[in-house]
């Protein structure tokens, strides 16, 4: 296998790079999401109906997760029809006869 040596260089670079980028952008990042969790307390202390309507949220998706695979998308209601199984083309049916 032969090591291009460009392309080596330009992984590393990036890599520097992001590492670099993420040592500034830190404490940017920790500002916003600090700024955006205040604002979502604000709002939902100032509206008690907000914070029912967050724990009825928060309870369906738990609901969710422990209902079996298909059961959230509705495959176990009496709407849903598997699909019928195909004939393979060209299977002999017993009104042929091969003699």
């Amino acid at each position: 296998m032969k090591l291009d040596f460009s392309s080596f260089l330009l992984g590393c670079g990036v890599g520097a790079g992001s590492m670099l980028l993420a040592r500034r952008l830190r404490p940017l990042v920790l500002e916003v999401a600090t700024l955006l969790f205040r604002l979502q307390e604000r709002v939902l202390a100032a509206t008690p109906m907000g914070q029912e309507a967050l724990a009825e949220l928060l309870a369906e998706a738990r609901a969710r997760v422990s209902l079996p695979a298909g059961f959230a998308r509705g495959l176990h209601s009496g709407t849903y029809r598997e699909p019928e199984p195909k004939r393979a083309r060209n299977m002999a049916t017993r009104s042929s006869s091969s003699t």
